[in-house]
């Protein structure tokens, strides 16, 4: 008989997400040993991970080739903290897709 695994505690990044998210703030975090600026739009549980799915607004201080909706591990982000830099939802931003179907957490209101 197997048993699933102990919940990990959250990231203590998490408030800081949340917090992004219902306020429509950009975030700024370390990724990737870079500096990055997101707009989140949802929050989610995937193998047992948290992530944040958000478009990019630069990276290490350029705007992104193409705008586009990332999976980011919200563990892999560090020194997260909020920006006052608002944001509006991204067109690309489906909350109804089917990955999300009953592993969201929190999403933007549009």
């Amino acid at each position: 008989m197997s048993s699933a695994p102990a919940p990990s505690a959250p990231p203590a990044g998490m408030p800081v997400v949340f917090e992004a998210i219902v306020k429509r703030q950009a975030l700024s975090a370390t990724y990737n040993r870079g500096e990055v600026t997101l707009a989140p739009h949802i929050v989610y549980t995937k193998h047992g991970e948290l992530y944040v799915d958000a478009t990019t607004l630069d990276r290490d201080g350029k705007p992104p080739r193409e705008v586009k909706i990332g999976a980011f591990k919200i563990a892999g982000l560090g020194s997260l903290r909020i920006t006052p830099r608002r944001f509006e939802p991204s067109e690309l931003f489906d909350p109804a897709e089917a990955r999300y179907a009953g592993v969201t957490l929190l999403a933007i209101d549009r």
